[in-house]
């Protein structure tokens, strides 16, 4: 299945599908912040959504009961590696550099990042 770049509106609506696993757009609606956008307004993103082929359905009637067809960890993986194109040069070097010089990465973490860099070193 091909992941795409959300909006940020759509990006919001599978967040709350990822957390609820299956919902209504009246249970999607209920997670979302204040202000509140209007029933119409989740109903159309969560179609989109579908029509991108990222949202399933269950019918019972006229209601629908909508769930994510991508996994939280499969958006995540797209994003990132975007974010490393787009950006870093697909450089982790780069990347991991940025993080050091901008967000004033602590030993603690430039140590964990080191130690999972090894576990995967020896993993095949």
């Amino acid at each position: 299945m091909e992941v795409r770049e959300l909006t940020k509106a759509e990006e919001e609506i599978m967040r709350v599908l990822w957390q609820l696993d299956r919902a209504f757009v009246k249970d999607v609606l209920a997670q979302l912040p204040e202000p509140k956008p209007a029933y119409n307004t989740v109903s159309t993103i969560i179609r989109i959504l579908e029509k991108k082929g990222l949202v399933g359905y269950t019918a019972y009637g006229k209601t629908h009961e909508y769930y994510a067809l991508i996994t939280e960890e499969q958006y995540r993986r797209f994003q990132t590696e975007q974010l490393m194109s787009n950006y870093f040069d697909n450089s982790l070097k780069k990347l991991v550099s940025f993080f050091v010089k901008e967000k004033n990465l602590s030993l603690n973490e430039a140590d964990e990042i080191i130690r999972l860099l090894n576990q995967n070193k020896n993993t095949p």
